[in-house]
């Protein structure tokens, strides 16, 4: 009889073991393709960029430095590899877009030029779609990493070294939205 009660406990201790340890394995799994969706999406954007370079340069050919920032920052988010490193990448590349578009204000004919109006439609897209993406990693990571520190699957992540996942944040700074817009009613709202 003891070793029903016995062989009852172990098989049950074991059936917890295995389903927390697969539950862990889900929520890492799910951070890992949401942060897949991130980088599809900084990709995206990044490869906008180019063509929206160039095609502000043949209007502003003398703003260099501005264009030389653009790249910079594009290849530094392109080249990072970890959500801390990515974030600040992307933060840096928000800032010279809005310097970017900030110069475009100047150049009444790009404004109109149909291939600047159509990145620009791109751009505010990727910028909704990274947003999505940020948001829906973050989820998965709080979840993941909730999972990592209430008890009793903390003592299962301690068993099996889980560690916590990095959330991708914004800087103070660059919490407001990007402004893309440049229609003519825009600069009566501001």
């Amino acid at each position: 009889m003891y070793s029903y009660i016995i062989l009852g406990a172990v098989a049950l201790i074991a059936f917890y073991l295995w389903a927390t340890y697969n539950g862990l394995i889900t929520a890492k799994t799910r951070v890992e393709e949401s942060w897949s969706g991130i980088d599809v999406q900084l990709k995206r954007r990044a490869s906008l960029i180019p063509n929206l370079v160039e095609t502000v340069k043949g209007y502003a050919s003398h703003e260099k430095g501005i264009f030389e920032e653009v790249t910079k920052a594009r290849s530094a988010l392109v080249n990072a590899s970890t959500p801390r490193e990515k974030a600040e990448a992307d933060n840096t590349l928000t800032g010279t877009l809005k310097t970017l578009f900030a110069v475009a204000e100047n150049y009444p004919d790009l404004k109109a030029n149909q291939n600047f109006m159509k990145l620009q439609e791109e751009l505010a897209d990727a910028e909704d779609k990274v947003a999505y993406a940020r948001q829906f990693y973050n989820t998965n990571v709080m979840e993941y990493n909730i999972k990592l520190k209430v008890f009793p699957s903390v003592l299962v992540a301690n068993m099996f070294s889980f560690k916590a996942e990095e959330f991708f944040e914004a800087e103070e700074g660059e919490r407001e939205d990007v402004e893309v817009s440049f229609k003519a009613d825009q600069k009566a709202n501001e």
